[in-house]
């Protein structure tokens, strides 16, 4: 007979969208092999030198904290990945499938960006829920 004991337990669960924006708090999500659905499903690319932006570097990107991102629909295994909204430091939200919204972002940000759905999102959501294959990044995509 084999035993079960719990090694801890889960206070609060975090999905975070767009990389170095802030997420959402969820109640419930489906866990793949890769992640949370959904988790990192975006990401800002710098247009002059095509590098993910990153709260990594605060010179660079000192305002990614201001924005917070949140799923416009539940996630679903589709072949792109969900609409996210962006809610701006002003309180202006904006969506992803609005045509201005890299505009927008990078007047906010001073920098021109392009909101872009990640390779390893594109690849959840095609290939399913709990399908273990990854393809390869883009170039300029890093963690």
């Amino acid at each position: 007979m084999t035993t079960q004991r719990a090694v801890g337990s889960i206070v609060s669960l975090w999905r975070y969208l767009v990389k170095s924006m802030m997420g959402e708090e969820l109640n419930a999500t489906e866990v793949a092999t890769t992640g949370l659905l959904g988790d990192r499903a975006y990401a800002l690319v710098d247009k002059s030198d095509a590098k993910v932006a990153s709260a990594k570097n605060p010179r660079r990107w000192p305002q990614l904290f201001d924005f917070r991102a949140v799923l416009a629909d539940a996630p679903k295994s589709v072949v792109k990945a969900p609409s996210v909204r962006i809610t701006l430091p002003d309180g202006t939200i904006v969506s992803s499938d609005q045509h201005d919204t890299d505009q927008i972002l990078s007047n906010v940000l001073k920098r021109q960006v392009k909101l872009e759905s990640t390779g390893r999102a594109a690849n959840r959501y095609s290939r399913g829920v709990l399908a273990g294959y990854r393809r390869p990044r883009s170039p300029g995509y890093r963690h």
